[in-house]
């Protein structure tokens, strides 16, 4: 269906010529359509393009490796930086890496007395693991110590077996049990019960 053709008075609608001109201009106005949909598309971070993302990068000193790191969390990373800014507390710092890394993933605790900040993630990306550590030595106070723990999940299988032996005193009172020659006790064979 040709859309522009409907802008223009019903009069040259059955023209050829208006039909043919308006028809090769479509495309032109479908690309014009589509560039501005980027354009406004590259107006935010989340939803901007590979160009985008690239000239916001170079902005903030991020050097990116695209080969490694997804346009995702590329995209994160940017609005990580972006709205690291104070006040700065714990319940912040949590927040900043649950969106980092997903909730959960990561667990920030603050030893008071000792002036340690302790961060427990489980990561497998590399540069995951350096945007945390950039955004931790961020936002920690300058007299606390961050102290970065890996927690690795892992699953432990029990097994239950049941089994029994079977124990015969040899010392009695009053009897001629010799110390050091005869055993205290002797154990019978074991028995599996379950």
């Amino acid at each position: 269906m040709n859309r522009l053709l409907a802008y223009l008075p019903e009069y040259y609608h059955d023209v050829v010529d208006f039909k043919e001109l308006t028809a090769a201009e479509e495309p032109e106005f479908i690309s014009l359509d589509q560039a501005i949909q980027q354009l406004f598309d590259d107006q935010f971070v989340m939803t901007g393009s590979e160009q985008a993302t690239k000239r916001r990068e170079k902005m903030l000193g991020i050097q990116a490796d695209p080969t490694t790191e997804t346009l995702d969390f590329r995209r994160r990373r940017i609005v990580n930086r972006y709205s690291t800014k104070p006040p700065l507390t714990i319940r912040f710092l949590q927040q900043r890496l649950d969106f980092l890394v997903g909730p959960g993933r990561a667990i920030t605790s603050v030893d008071v007395q000792n002036f340690v900040l302790t961060v427990t993630a489980a990561l497998d990306d590399a540069a995951v693991f350096r945007e945390v550590e950039r955004t931790v030595k961020q936002a920690k106070p300058a007299n606390m110590v961050y102290r970065q723990e890996t927690a690795i999940e892992d699953t432990i299988a029990l097994e239950e077996h049941i089994s029994m032996r079977a124990l015969t005193r040899k010392t009695r009172l009053s009897t001629t049990w010799r110390l050091g020659v005869v055993p205290f006790a002797e154990m019978g064979p074991e028995v599996i019960l379950k």
